[in-house]
């Protein structure tokens, strides 16, 4: 599971590249328990998603030429640059190089040879989010890919994930990423990687990065975000084992889902 004691290649930040800041905070505001705390006018209009004065996420105007609104997982590097070399090395690109964020980290922007983009974040005076697997916090994140064997040698040499493949029938397998540096017996899960079917290529989905954000409710969570203009990818539906998911997108085309865990599972 997520947690916020952070190990190298443990997502330990997320943010969202939005067309417009206040739009996005007036969505994500309405939908979730959420308050957005500006980090001031140096920051150039990025501020922190909070929930009872703990971050668990940030908005950020997008920066990048031609760059379409969506979120973006970070994951925990010792060494910024060393991932970048890293990322090259095993056929990715650097979006945008390790710089200084003040004095609160390091920051580094990639995208992985089919095309997701992701970014690693160095800790200095913040460590991370504050505050995950809870009800409006980040509870899982996932790689929706054009190849997952691909992707899964991409990011062990990058990150040294391990894995854990899963039937999920029909010919369909989901693949279970762990962080090495957990203590012994700890679940280090911390996301997955699923193949885009053809069909979903052929209609222009692309890889990408996306959050899970926990809930009390499934339904009603997603009755709000599809009330302020979010668009249904795939509707509330029960997964045995796993809880209650949907999938979206937000006003501005970035993709996010939702669930609302199996007790059973707990």
């Amino acid at each position: 599971m997520l947690t916020t004691h952070y190990v190298p290649g443990s997502p330990n930040w997320l943010d969202l590249g939005a067309p417009d800041i206040d739009a996005a905070v007036a969505f994500y505001t309405g939908v979730f328990d959420w308050t957005f705390q500006s980090a001031g006018p140096e920051a150039g209009g990025y501020g922190f998603l909070q929930k009872g004065g703990r971050t668990v996420g940030a908005i950020g105007l997008l920066t990048e030429e031609g760059a379409s609104s969506a979120w973006t997982v970070y994951f925990h590097t010792a060494d910024a640059e060393a991932t970048a070399r890293a990322v090259e090395q095993a056929g990715g690109t650097v979006r945008f190089p390790a710089a200084d964020v003040f004095t609160a980290g390091r920051m580094a922007g990639f995208t992985d040879p089919a095309g997701a983009d992701f970014a690693v974040w160095q800790p200095g005076d913040v460590q991370g989010l504050d505050t995950v697997m809870e009800p409006d916090a980040m509870c899982w994140t996932e790689l929706h890919t054009a190849d997952t064997a691909a992707a899964k040698s991409f990011y062990r040499a990058v990150f040294s994930w391990e894995y854990q493949d899963m039937s999920m029938g029909d010919g369909m397998v989901y693949t279970i990423v762990s962080a090495p540096g957990g203590g012994k017996g700890d679940d280090t899960s911390h996301g997955g990687i699923m193949q885009l079917p053809q069909e979903n290529l052929d209609a222009g989905a692309r890889p990408e990065w996306h959050p899970y954000f926990g809930v009390e409710d499934c339904d009603a969570t997603f009755a709000a975000a599809t009330g302020r203009g979010a668009t249904a990818l795939m509707p509330p539906s029960s997964v045995p084992g796993v809880g209650r998911l949907a999938l979206l997108t937000d006003p501005a085309g970035a993709m996010f889902a939702l669930i609302k865990g199996d007790p059973s599972m707990t």
